[in-house]
């Protein structure tokens, strides 16, 4: 384990990448932020020793590093997920290699549903706290404690501080940030109506298929986290209609300026 993880770090420092102050997972049609990175080397995940390859279409596969708001910047450009297939320390393994290149912060963005139908399609979410539903856990492995802490504390997995920046930034942009709760899935399949009233029961304000896991990990490491959701659909069981993923993809893109705004802004604080 800790000799893939030297095996990558070492491949990309040989290669320039790194070191880096923030980590930066975006997510599905959430490409776009690529335009206003100051990019220096980037190099596909299926040329890193170790690296899972993203199998999703919509995501591009490509780890970049960069200056972004004055900082340097390691994004992964399109993410791993449970559904392809991968196991939950597969899925996290790019944060592990993130950390040993040097990022104290990372900042990740998903697309979910919405199941707080006060909230709307096109709309962001600010993740104050998360539910699990995806079955296990990517500290639950022998040896774990080689790598971090193995309780990791969990009380506040996302960064109260930089919460509260977002907030800000939303506040003087004129962005509609709403805050709330991010249930993970495993997927791909969509939710049934008595599932959404089941997330609804839980207390979550969003639904996903990503993110979860790596936020876990990001605190075993000890790293600040935030991250934010673009609201893609709205999942009211009452009224539930046949998804279309091209739709979601649309009203992702559409509500990426938003997210870049946030995104480039907070930078600019650490």
């Amino acid at each position: 384990m800790i000799k893939f993880i030297n095996e990558t770090v070492d491949y990309l420092k040989e290669r320039e990448i790194g070191p880096a102050d923030v980590g930066i997972i975006l997510g599905t049609g959430l490409g776009q932020l690529v335009d206003h990175i100051d990019i220096e080397k980037q190099i596909s995940y299926n040329h890193i020793p170790n690296f899972p390859t993203a199998t999703v279409e919509f995501h591009k596969g490509k780890l970049l590093y960069g200056t972004l708001s004055g900082k340097k910047v390691i994004v992964m450009q399109g993410r791993f997920h449970v559904y392809e297939g991968y196991s939950l320390y597969a899925v996290t393994y790019p944060v592990r290699i993130m950390e040993k290149l040097g990022i104290k912060t990372l900042l990740v963005s998903n697309a979910a549903g919405a199941i707080n139908l006060n909230f709307k399609k096109g709309e962001l979410m600010l993740i104050d706290d998360h539910i699990n539903l995806q079955g296990s856990s990517p500290l639950a492995f022998k040896g774990v404690e080689q790598l971090g802490e193995r309780f990791t504390d969990m009380s506040a997995p996302y960064n109260p501080e930089l919460n509260k920046r977002f907030e800000a930034i939303a506040k003087s942009n004129d962005i509609t940030l709403h805050k709330g709760v991010y249930a993970s899935v495993v997927g791909p399949q969509l939710e049934t109506r008595a599932e959404y009233r089941m997330i609804k029961l839980l207390g979550a304000d969003a639904v996903g298929m990503s993110t979860v896991p790596e936020v876990i990990v990001a605190n075993h490491l000890n790293l600040k986290v935030a991250a934010v959701s673009v609201l893609t659909d709205e999942c009211d069981p009452n009224n539930l209609k046949p998804i279309n993923i091209n739709e979601i993809i649309a009203m992702a893109e559409k509500a990426e300026p938003q997210m870049i705004t946030l995104f480039t802004e907070l930078i600019k604080t650490l």
